[in-house]
């Protein structure tokens, strides 16, 4: 008999989040900046885009 056969299968451990809300917080003041230093509109339509997700956590 194989050890994968004789050890119980565990529940996998809580998922702890990576990024906490002053981050999400300092990532949206980065990309307001870097929006403001930009002339690319596609760059810039991206930048707003993240921006507006980046805030639905925060």
């Amino acid at each position: 008999m194989s050890e994968e056969q004789t050890t119980p299968a565990r529940e996998p451990g809580r998922a702890r989040a990576l990024l906490s809300t002053a981050d999400f917080k300092l990532l949206r003041r980065a990309l307001e900046s870097h929006a403001k230093a930009t002339e690319d509109r596609e760059e810039l339509a991206k930048i707003n885009a993240l921006h507006h997700r980046l805030g639905t956590y925060s």
